[in-house]
């Protein structure tokens, strides 16, 4: 029997809906909404929340799509096996490239978010401070799912009760400004969204637990829909508390908004808290982008896509060694990458291509696959086409319009590495082969 099927060698179904839909949420809230609130808002002024709403609507269109195919191959390769059944592998392994490439690359520069805070409280090094942290989450990831689930849910609970706190700041203040004063009109407002979509980055990360949680194909897209239901409520709130204390001008300028306001209103001790709040939500993000990277790479391997190396799972521990150690060392190598907001619109186009094709898939299995058991199923369809995922697309077409014209260009140029290494690697394998 092949090493890679054998159940001894499977990793170790552990996790509940409680620990899946908490670690969902540690993965959306993160380094997005602590690091890009400020340009946002320079965006689309004190209607930032109404961008958050917006970018909220194409996550939720997506999520949806994701929740059917998760429910219909509760794999660990997640989009890969999704592409491949829809569609081809060849497809599938340019998918699966920009999943594996944004998880690393997104890993990598919110590290450095992190190496920021740290350096701020204890003037240690920025660049050893990154590094450090990679080889610490790349650790846990190798020690046990159940450990990195337990270390994502205190993560997003810390994280969560930092935002819950500039919530209860803002409160007194509602009403203090014009919530839909845009001072870019709604081009602006449009631009906001796309960068914006960077904070939700992580809810398609959620179907990678499939392989390791009890019941996957009711589990998974509970999970889903409940993590961004709470992501949402927290993102808008939090938007309208920060625009009524500080005020969009005042917010675009900052480059610690939370721990300005904070200062503020309870003194500086207590934006230290803030800022320690911040290197657990900048550390969760970025384990939990290694988690995702990690388990695309062993999903295709399993699939014979990639050598059969990245598909060991450590016999004891039950984690795919080698495909997290590649993770944590390809972080490394992008430690040395550009500014967040950058990065982040970059991620943002690898998404929105990934999602595409997701909710293309959606549509393409009503057709090529009608009687495969769906434990969730996108509601509201015309005969065959499901009109949620057909949204979803224009939704996405719409967000990857609004990007700038280098982060496109890095982005195609990122696809085009993608399509070369699967000729490289003569990944010529049709449907079914």
């Amino acid at each position: 029997m092949d090493q890679r099927s054998s159940p001894r060698h499977s990793l170790k179904r552990e996790l509940g809906l409680f620990e899946v839909t908490l670690s969902g949420v540690g993965i959306i809230l993160g380094a997005g909404i602590y690091v890009l609130i400020g340009q946002a808002a320079g965006l689309a002024g004190n209607a930032i929340w109404f961008a958050f709403g917006f970018s909220a609507i194409m996550a939720l269109l997506t999520g949806l799509s994701y929740a059917e195919l998760s429910s219909m191959f509760p794999k660990a390769g997640a989009e890969y096996d999704y592409v491949t059944n829809a569609f081809n592998s060849r497809i599938a392994f340019v998918i699966g490239w920009l999943v594996f490439l944004s998880g690393v690359f997104a890993a990598a520069t919110v590290a450095l978010g992190f190496a920021g805070y740290f350096s701020a409280l204890t003037r240690f090094p920025m660049l050893i401070s990154a590094i450090v942290l990679i080889i610490v989450l790349t650790a846990i990831l190798a020690y046990g799912v159940k450990q990195t689930a337990w270390v994502a849910v205190i993560s997003t609970l810390i994280e969560a009760s930092g935002l819950v706190i500039i919530i209860a700041i803002g409160l007194p203040h509602f009403g203090s400004v014009n919530y839909l004063e845009m001072p870019q009109g709604y081009s602006g407002l449009f631009a906001a969204s796309a960068l914006i979509f960077f904070a939700y980055q992580g809810f398609e990360s959620m179907v990678k637990f499939s392989e390791e949680t009890k019941k996957p194909e009711t589990t998974v897209p509970k999970a889903l829909m409940l993590a961004i239901a709470i992501s949402v409520i927290l993102y808008v709130l939090v938007a309208l508390s920060v625009v009524s204390v500080l005020g969009w001008q005042q917010l675009a300028v900052s480059n610690a908004p939370f721990v300005d306001i904070v200062s503020g209103t309870l003194g500086p001790d207590a934006a230290v808290i803030i800022a320690i709040v911040a290197l657990f939500a900048t550390a969760n993000t970025a384990l939990m982008s290694m988690y995702a990277s990690s388990r695309i790479l062993y999903g295709m391997a399993g699939s014979s896509s990639l050598t059969a190396g990245l598909a060991w799972v450590h016999p004891a521990q039950r984690t795919p060694w080698i495909a997290i150690i590649i993770c944590g060392f390809m972080s490394v190598v992008f430690i040395f990458a550009g500014d967040i907001a950058f990065v982040a619109g970059v991620t943002n186009f690898t998404l929105f291509i990934t999602f595409i094709v997701i909710n293309a898939a959606v549509i393409a299995l009503r057709y090529n696959s009608p009687h495969t058991p769906r434990a969730f199923r996108v509601p509201y369809s015309i005969g065959r086409i499901p009109l949620i995922p057909v949204a979803g697309i224009f939704f996405c077409i719409f967000l990857l319009a609004a990007q700038e014209p280098a982060v496109l260009a890095l982005g195609v140029v990122l696809t085009g590495v993608g399509i070369v290494l699967m000729v490289i690697t003569g990944h010529y394998v049709s449907r079914g082969a």
